[in-house]
């Protein structure tokens, strides 16, 4: 059985680039899945070719045009899904920090790998079908701004973390979901993240 974790037939496209990744990260997806790197991934029109984009990219700006290629895709009512670092991007720009729910602050949020910490099922949704209660070996991050309205589906107690692991923005117009777990190998061949990362995917696509 193949390791993909992406069985359905949405269009996706992840953006990658910005930030070193292990190559395991690649595992999560099938064949069908386009990659392009930030920033020529906002170079076009998005929405006639994909359903859900996946960000696992990481910049501190784009063009305007790039700019409005990103948010028409969001505001067409696309399923997004916000990956790890991808928290990081763009920090000055406050529809990004909108869309996401949260934002890691470059200059004051600090980080920690090779952490094994307690992860918490705290909502259900279709997003957290099938999971439970897990440890896992990743990264933490704290001292980012999480908006109070995201509605959190992960958590964890451990110090080193501000808590929330996964989140389902606020924003509206499109699915938006955040997963912050995922840094490396550890994380992409867990079987409880693989399934989170399945669950999000789906749901981004409306199913």
């Amino acid at each position: 059985m193949s390791l993909s974790v992406l069985q359905a037939a949405p269009r996706v496209l992840l953006v990658t680039g910005g930030h070193n990744y292990d190559n395991s990260f690649h595992s999560l997806f099938d064949d069908t899945v386009d990659v392009k790197s930030n920033p020529k991934a906002f170079d076009t029109d998005m929405r006639r070719n994909y359903d859900v984009l996946v960000l696992y990219d990481m910049a501190t700006d784009l063009t305007d045009k790039q700019k409005t290629n990103l948010m028409n895709f969001a505001e067409a009512g696309k399923g997004i899904l916000i990956m790890h670092h991808a928290i990081c991007s763009y920090n000055d720009w406050a529809w990004y920090r909108e869309l996401v729910g949260g934002v890691y602050l470059l200059k004051s949020s600090t980080y920690k790998h090779d952490v094994d910490m307690d992860v918490k099922v705290v909502a259900k949704h279709a997003v957290t079908a099938g999971l439970h209660d897990m440890k896992i070996h990743d990264e933490t991050y704290h001292g980012m701004w999480i908006s109070p309205d995201s509605k959190v589906l992960l958590r964890t107690d451990n110090p080193l973390s501000d808590g929330p692991l996964a989140w389902i923005s606020a924003y509206s117009k499109s699915r938006v979901v955040y997963v912050q777990l995922g840094h490396g190998k550890e994380a992409h061949r867990d079987a409880g993240y693989r399934q989170l990362i399945k669950n999000a995917l789906a749901w981004c696509a409306g199913s």
